[in-house]
């Protein structure tokens, strides 16, 4: 298979791993969310932050510097296996043993026991991480597919039952243990790879001088990606945690999957073509117009419809979700542009540089986020929004360097799809405003008419991106009923 088909193919399930997984999980938090009350999702929010933090640690930017790496022995991978399990049981007894400092911190005396199941998460997704940096390097997201639909459907089945029985919280904790570790299970038995090699600090040392710089600035973005719930948590409740948290989860439904997808197949995909710079920004470029043009649409349509939707799915206690859905699409909107253009670092090399510009970025958030703590949770997210744009100059500003293409480049390619998707959101968002129906068939008609406004326009401009996008879509049809017959 050559590489333009390794691209499209892990494109393609790639997209349909992330929105099968985050649909399922999407259905399952709805059904979850009119079963149990707002505060029960603010609890597992508070948890998450440490989670996530700890998992950055776990990963410790070696899986990054394996899928750099053009020939990986078996030694490199046993040896990063070896060090990221042991990291992981350290942080689960750090977090294990640290949970009633935790429930204090929270005030939330209940956190300590929930604290001490969930900490198991960070063993099982150490033993999990070289089966999924493996599948990635090999650009194969169809057993990634396979096992992540898998696993959640067993795991929000379980939530659904427990939460129905009255487990309350309890319900959502068996939950995240059952699909860790699901995932991990079927990972070593989809991939069949063992160490089979002893820990070589040859490759250790070749490996963390590229990753280490990679593990701060993750840590450094995990940090403040989460320094919103560790807020909100802090200084409001856990059902204004909950609010917010459930606002985010339908936010990343389109932003965070486009992000994933992207990061995972631009990546290894990038780094193949390194040595070639002509090549390497032709296709650069590509990924950047098309899959701004899907995430300014997506993003845009989103937040027009946030009132309906929220309405339909979760119900009248969660209307304090809309406004919080709204603007977080606006945050949404940059996280696939961040990831291309730190991508290209990541290709060339330049670790360090991805570490300045986190410690950059996070300096600016900083009183931002202060500003959120006096003024109120709105204030915040708008914080993040405006974090957002001055993230994208800086990291387009080194990027672009590196292969000729500045940011002004860049916004004059995307601007036509902008506008396009502004569009489209305006003409929805005003169309809900007069409508009087139930808000079921309100969110109907406004996603009909935003679907149909897109592609006439697409079609009638005959937008580049959009011709682009639907002749790989097509591709993958004619052969996929070619394999079929």
């Amino acid at each position: 298979m050559s590489l333009k088909q390794k691209t499209v193919h892990g494109f393609f399930w790639s997209f349909i791993e992330n929105f099968a997984a985050q649909g399922l999980t999407l259905v399952i938090g709805v059904i979850l969310a009119n079963l149990l009350e707002p505060d029960k999702f603010g609890l597992i929010a508070m948890i998450s932050i440490i989670i996530a933090i700890s998992k950055t640690v776990i990963e410790s930017g070696f899986s990054q510097a394996l899928i750099r790496k053009k020939n990986c022995t078996n030694a490199d991978y046993s040896t990063v296996f070896y060090f990221n399990f042991a990291v992981g049981i350290v942080l689960a007894l750090l977090v294990f043993f640290g949970a009633p400092l935790i429930s204090s911190f929270y005030n939330e005396p209940e956190l300590t026991n929930l604290i001490k199941v969930l900490s198991v998460i960070l063993v099982l997704d150490a033993l999990t991480v070289i089966q999924r940096t493996i599948l990635i390097k090999r650009i194969d997201f169809k057993m990634q597919t396979k096992i992540s639909v898998a696993a959640n459907v067993l795991a929000g089945g379980t939530a659904i039952i427990m939460a129905y029985r009255g487990f309350g919280v309890w319900s959502l904790v068996a939950q995240q243990v059952i699909f860790h570790a699901m995932e991990s299970v079927l990972f070593w038995l989809g991939n069949r790879w063992l160490p089979r090699s002893g820990f070589s600090k040859t490759s250790f040392r070749e490996l963390f001088d590229f990753g280490y710089k990679l593990l701060l600035s993750g840590l450094l973005n995990s940090v403040f990606k989460q320094a919103n719930n560790i807020v909100i948590g802090k200084y409001f409740s856990a059902a204004q945690l909950g609010f917010y948290t459930k606002a985010h989860q339908f936010s990343r439904v389109p932003s965070q999957n486009l992000n994933g997808i992207i990061q995972r197949v631009s990546y290894p995909v990038l780094s193949e073509m390194q040595d070639n710079p002509e090549r390497l920004k032709h296709n650069y470029v590509k990924l950047i117009r098309a899959t701004m043009l899907l995430t300014f649409t997506a993003m845009l349509g989103l937040a027009a419809v946030a009132k309906p939707l929220i309405l339909t799915l979760l119900g009248e206690k969660w209307s304090q979700s809309i406004i919080y859905l709204q603007l977080l699409c606006f945050v949404g909107i940059f996280q696939p542009l961040h990831s291309l253009n730190l991508s290209m670092l990541k290709v060339q090399g330049l670790s360090g540089k991805l570490l300045k510009l986190a410690v950059y970025k996070k300096t600016i958030a900083v009183p931002l986020i202060i500003i959120g703590v006096i003024l109120g949770i709105k204030w915040l997210i708008i914080g993040m929004i405006l974090r957002q744009i001055v993230a994208y100059f800086l990291n387009s500003a080194y990027s672009g360097k590196l292969i000729g293409y500045s940011s002004f480049q860049q916004i004059k390619d995307i601007l036509p799809s902008f506008l396009l998707a502004v569009g489209m959101g305006a003409a929805v968002y005003f169309l809900g405003q007069f409508l009087n129906f139930y808000p079921a068939i309100n969110l109907v008609i406004q996603i009909f008419a935003g679907t149909v406004l897109v592609l006439l326009l697409s079609e009638l401009f005959r937008f580049k991106d959009y011709t682009y996008l639907k002749e790989i879509i097509l591709q993958q049809i004619i052969r996929r009923k070619r394999g079929n017959n």
